[in-house]
């Protein structure tokens, strides 16, 4: 009987050492994404707690604060701190922003990290409830205001720096 030149045992192999590849790659740049999902159940337990950097602390009790943007040098150290907190802003150079081929890759990820974190909620039953009786729902609600509001001071203290005519001091990446 003759096989099928795709059917041959080289094409399964390299198929595998392919998706072996895309894997490895995937599991580098999106390691802390696929770590918080493994311990969602703990998080919906609130046993695990995700910390909120003391920036975005300081922005939620403050976010349109004048105290410390007088000078131009202040402005430009709290932006790079808001931006290592929040990761590149929307203005950010394009060499920080993936090409298409990295976005493809990203979105590959995306969807592993997301079919881990739906089979992860899913071990607690009754989530919802948990969450509400443990904490941990007010918990991410307090993440979330203080991302939100890191995000608007970086944008207030954007605005700040363009008014007092500062230059902006070039954008370093957050290490990923």
């Amino acid at each position: 009987m003759l096989a099928h030149p795709a059917l041959s045992t080289t094409a399964p192999r390299a198929l595998l050492i392919s998706l072996a590849l895309l894997l490895g790659a995937c599991a580098t740049d999106h390691k802390q994404r696929v770590s918080d999902a493994a311990v969602t159940p703990l998080n919906d337990l609130n046993l695990v707690k995700t910390p909120i950097p003391e920036v975005l602390k300081r922005a939620k009790d403050g976010p349109y604060a004048l105290a410390d943007t007088r000078e131009c040098k202040g402005l430009n150290e709290e932006i790079a701190l808001l931006d290592a907190a929040l990761g590149p802003d929307i203005d950010a150079p394009d060499e920080d922003k993936p090409d298409w081929l990295e976005r493809g890759g990203d979105a590959a990820a995306d969807a592993a990290v997301g079919a881990l974190q739906r089979t992860a909620e899913g071990v607690v039953p009754f989530r919802s409830w948990v969450r509400k009786l443990s904490g941990a729902e007010r918990q991410s609600r307090r993440v979330r205001e203080a991302v939100i509001a890191g995000g608007l001071r970086r944008a207030f203290l954007k605005g700040v720096r363009v008014q007092l005519a500062c230059p902006a001091e070039p954008v370093v990446s957050a290490a990923k």
